[in-house]
């Protein structure tokens, strides 16, 4: 059941990309250019999932049991850090660069959109080499020296 309901929240997650017009990079593009032909579009809908998201932590942090009755595990790291601010960075980076992020980026390559491969490709080999660098760095210090 819960593989049903991750699916069934993906595909409405989707669909509300495609109908807002969210998984065009024109569109974003279009909302980060403040001195052309800003569009506004994006903002209204940030804000109606900021209101959404927030209606459902309120009704969240009230419960200690999912829908589906499992245990409820809300985020509890409440610190900004460096780690924080540079994933932030390269994020907002990448989404002015290509205009796409990843939820976006999947709907149009699953729509047909050849730059949406390339920049879920390119997303994919970062994640696998950002977690290739955490183990390493991670690593405990005699490991890293029979590597030498």
């Amino acid at each position: 059941m819960q593989r049903i309901t991750e699916f069934v929240a993906g595909l409405l997650f989707g669909l509300g990309l495609l109908l807002s017009g969210m998984s065009d990079p024109g569109k974003v593009l279009g909302f980060l250019d403040l001195l052309g032909t800003w569009d506004p579009s994006l903002a209204l809908v940030m804000a109606g999932a900021i209101l959404v998201g927030m209606l459902a932590f309120t009704v969240a942090k009230k419960r200690t049991m999912n829908f589906l009755g499992g245990a409820l595990h809300l985020p509890t790291a409440n610190q900004i850090d460096r780690r924080l601010v540079i994933g932030a960075l390269l994020f907002g980076a990448g989404w002015g660069l290509a205009g796409f992020c990843p939820g976006p980026s999947l709907v149009s390559m699953f729509s047909g959109q050849p730059k949406a491969a390339v920049f879920v490709l390119a997303m994919v080999i970062g994640m696998l080499l950002y977690e290739a660098a955490d183990r390493w760095i991670h690593q405990p210090r005699a490991s890293q020296e029979a590597i030498r």
